[in-house]
């Protein structure tokens, strides 16, 4: 554990009498993991994030001078994006975009629409048109095929709201071509099949799919294509199962003869979860311990209204005790030791669990649980304000700035 995170946490947990509750962003360690990742990256590729997965302003503001640019899916996250810069590449996803939307994205001059429907493709048509502004779109493609990686969320391949179906792409493409349309311009193809893919020689094999399919397309329909967006989806591990190899991934990629077969294509890639994921913790204090039928449980003060990933994603997440000294009842301090221990939040709900049957060494009421791998699709997918508790509060770990409260009442540096 980060020696820093550790006296972050206690420094925190002696300026209150309240029971610690915080989330923790390394911003530090997100910008040396994305330089690390574009040091591989092959030419003719460019690296998105997906905001999804984390929002917070100040994550967009540390990645914003080293991504291409940024993928949104609402304009709520347009909107973020716009408040850190006004200038920076968008790519603007996600099924049922209303007309507000589409007319917003034009307005915010987005760098390319991904398409999911015909109505949403002849709308925009409509309304580019209208406020007399150019667009740049991708089809979105759904494939018909099996051969996709199987992973916990699969997004292609099989009947769904997103994308649209691989053997009506020619009915697109004559809705682009029609005599109305003199603003909407076709750029290329989107895909995003899966997400929280671990087995990186499959996701180098699906991005060889995504190559010979557009190549394929190219020739039946006469297409200049100048973008393949082949997503996201690259895997963060949870368990003992390796984590998606980012180094093999750009290794294989910069050895594909697709590839270097593109011409003056680019590739861009908009993972969020494998940028952030392994940069956030959630910690939160243990307010009892306590038995039921031979089986003891750890009550913190937290749960699942702040990181619902592991009840939605029915897994047990990834945790370090940090003990802590305070303690200023006339009673002895509950403990148990050599045990295995069911974490649950404050929530009235049997689901606000984070993580079932524990085995630890030794946890006392008063001590903190640290839940590792915190950074995306943890706080942002919340129910926050479920029976309203307080929200946790938000550090960042910054170059030169260990940590400072999200308000800035509290700033401290260990350098």
């Amino acid at each position: 554990m980060d020696p820093d995170i550790k006296k972050m946490i206690n420094e925190v947990h002696n300026q209150t009498i309240d029971p610690i509750c915080a989330y923790i962003y390394d911003l530090e360690g997100i910008q040396n993991h994305v330089s690390n990742m574009l040091s591989t990256l092959p030419k003719q590729t460019n690296l998105f994030y997906a905001i999804k997965a984390n929002p917070d302003k100040r994550i967009i503001q540390a990645l914003l001078p080293l991504v291409k640019g940024f993928e949104v899916a609402s304009i709520g996250e347009l909107s973020k994006v716009r408040e850190v810069s006004k200038t920076v590449p968008v790519l603007f996803g996600g099924p049922g975009k209303k007309d507000y939307e589409l007319e917003r994205a034009i307005s915010e001059n987005v760098s390319y629409l991904h398409v999911e429907s015909f109505l949403e493709l002849k709308k925009l048509i409509v309304l580019a048109k209208k406020s007399n502004k150019h667009i740049q779109v991708l089809l979105r493609i759904n494939l018909r095929t099996n051969s996709l990686p199987k992973t916990n969320i699969s997004m292609g391949g099989r009947p769904s709201q997103f994308g649209i179906d691989e053997e009506l792409i020619g009915e697109a493409l004559s809705i682009l071509r029609e005599k109305e349309n003199t603003h909407v311009h076709f750029r290329g193809f989107h895909f995003h099949s899966l997400s929280n893919n671990l087995r990186t020689k499959l996701h180098v094999e699906m991005i060889h799919h995504y190559i010979q399919k557009v190549e394929q397309w190219k020739h039946q329909y006469g297409l200049d294509v100048k973008v393949i967006n082949a997503g996201g989806g690259f895997g963060v591990s949870y368990n003992e199962t390796p984590g998606f190899d980012w180094q093999l991934f750009t290794s294989l990629l910069a050895q594909s003869e697709a590839l270097q077969n593109l011409g003056d294509t680019q590739l861009f890639f908009e993972p969020g979860r494998f940028i952030v994921a392994d940069y956030g913790y959630y910690i939160a204090e243990v307010v009892d311990i306590k038995m039921s039928a031979g089986q003891c449980f750890a009550v913190i003060r937290g749960g699942t209204h702040h990181n619902r990933l592991p009840a939605s994603w029915g897994h047990n997440h990834p945790f370090s005790v940090i003990h802590l000294e305070r303690w200023s009842y006339p009673f002895q301090r509950p403990e148990t030791k050599s045990s295995n221990v069911t974490i649950v939040g404050e929530l009235c709900t049997p689901k606000d669990r984070l993580y079932e049957n524990a085995e630890v060494e030794s946890l006392r009421v008063g001590d903190a649980i640290l839940f590792k791998k915190s950074g995306a699709y943890c706080w942002t997918i919340s129910h926050h304000d479920f029976l309203g508790h307080p929200h946790p509060e938000f550090y960042y770990i910054t170059e030169g700035n260990r940590y400072g409260k999200n308000n800035n009442s509290i700033t401290k540096c260990y350098c």
